[in-house]
């Protein structure tokens, strides 16, 4: 299979720091590779609903929030998570996205789990702060729920940036983006570790 990125942007923020550095990783992705890009702002989840004790989930259909990010999500070998910094995790934004995932592993006829078993999560981030540790609720956020899948995780590409635009002057980070996808995303495992992290 041909490799397809989504990138799912959790920014409140038009092209923010986060947008911006993911733009720069994605731009060193060969021609052949499909990029989807979705902004999350744009499509407004609905408060999600625990049916777990209750029924199961319906399959939303293609012409709803739920059903374009189920379709998109499905459809790809690679997703990367593109959500900045807030409160030391993922934004509400996003956290709403991997709530529903929870959704989908009740659907019938979509076995989720068993879909996303072996594909890889990816995680892109922007924080206004010089110390990278404050962002290991986010790494782990991301590399337990791929575990928990049995996906791979290439880690948390961070950038530092706080007003529009900061993030080019990160060099470093500029620099780390130019190979973040080229590496080797080894299966995620819990727990999910401080050290030795994949943090970069």
């Amino acid at each position: 299979m041909s490799r397809r990125f989504l990138f799912v942007l959790g920014s409140a923020r038009e092209a923010g720091n986060t947008e911006q550095l993911a733009r720069e990783a994605a731009a060193q992705l060969p021609g052949d590779v499909e990029q989807h890009w979705i902004r999350l702002a744009d499509h407004p989840l609905p408060d999600f609903v625990d049916l777990r004790h209750d029924s199961d989930h319906v399959r939303p259909s293609s012409d709803t929030p739920a059903g374009l990010l189920l379709d998109a999500t499905l459809a790809a070998t690679d997703i990367v998570i593109a959500s900045p910094l807030y409160w030391y995790s993922v934004s509400s934004l996003t956290k709403r996205y991997l709530d529903y995932w929870s959704a989908w592993l009740r659907t019938p006829g979509v076995d989720f789990k068993a879909a996303m078993a072996g594909r890889t999560l990816w995680g892109i981030a922007a924080l206004a702060d010089d110390e990278p540790s404050v962002a290991d609720p986010y790494a782990g956020t991301l590399n337990n729920s791929a575990a928990y899948l049995r996906m791979r995780f290439g880690g948390v590409l961070l950038g530092n940036g706080s007003a529009p635009g900061d993030v080019r002057k990160d060099t470093e980070a500029l620099a780390r983006a130019k190979t973040f996808f080229a590496q080797d995303a080894p299966l995620a495992r819990f727990p999910y570790e401080t050290a030795g992290a994949p943090l970069r």
